[in-house]
């Protein structure tokens, strides 16, 4: 028989890893704003569960940087800044430069077909719901995480592929608050991934990472009049 402890102590932590990522999908999507306190009590309501696994999937945010811990202030979510996004793009230009140059040297032709497919998903589903012009569209999302993870998948290092997709999560709480402040919203660049796919798959190393670095670094320069008028707010 299993000890009942054993299996409580089973519970809670399934209960913590879908309360995890039912809260980094409101982080990383705005609904939790940048810089909110986190009420635990709140949340355990919400979930209805006890403080356990509450803490235990706040412990976890606040290793991946969604989630501030103070002993004096509790967790409150991790606040944005312009100097923080500049930090977060260079980290991010450099691992993914490691990952997409080894990833070319290394892949094999079913890597590439997966790049190939993931870009074709990709750019047939719209990046808006038809509903509204403000909303993003899951799929797209999802296929748009995707497909800067296929660039990476055959570079052989599982740590950069998992660092490069919490970078991912990161910059992604500034794309969803830049949505949310502007007034005229931006179309995805379409054009800028399938560039860097094209370059990808031709095996030009030098060319694909610059592409992808401009990428990054374009889609940054339209989040900073979004943070820097959001911070002028509070």
């Amino acid at each position: 028989m299993i000890d009942s402890s054993v299996k409580r102590t089973k519970r809670e932590t399934t209960l913590a890893s879908d309360i995890t990522e039912e809260l980094r999908r409101d982080i990383i999507s705005g609904s939790l704003a940048p810089g909110g306190k986190i009420r635990l009590r709140q949340v355990a309501e919400r979930f209805g569960v006890g403080m356990s696994p509450v803490r235990e999937a706040l412990n976890r945010l606040s290793r991946d940087r969604l989630v501030d811990q103070s002993d004096l202030r509790g967790f409150r979510v991790a606040p944005i800044s312009e100097g923080e996004l500049d930090e977060l793009m260079r980290a991010r230009c450099w691992l993914n430069e490691i990952g997409l140059r080894q990833s070319i040297a290394r892949g094999d032709a079913a890597w590439e077909e997966a790049v190939v497919l993931a870009f074709h998903r990709l750019s047939r589903v719209p990046d808006r719901l038809a509903s509204s012009e403000t909303t993003t569209n899951p799929e797209w999302e999802a296929a748009h995480r995707v497909f800067h993870r296929n660039l990476l998948e055959a570079c052989g290092s599982h740590w950069i592929v998992d660092f490069c997709d919490q970078l991912f999560d990161l910059a992604d709480i500034y794309r969803h608050v830049s949505r949310a402040a502007r007034d005229a919203l931006l179309r995805e660049p379409t054009d800028e991934h399938r560039a860097i796919m094209e370059a990808t798959i031709a095996r030009d190393a030098d060319q694909a990472v610059d592409l992808l670095n401009r990428h990054f670094l374009r889609t940054a320069a339209l989040y900073k009049d979004a943070v820097a008028a959001m911070n002028d707010k509070n």
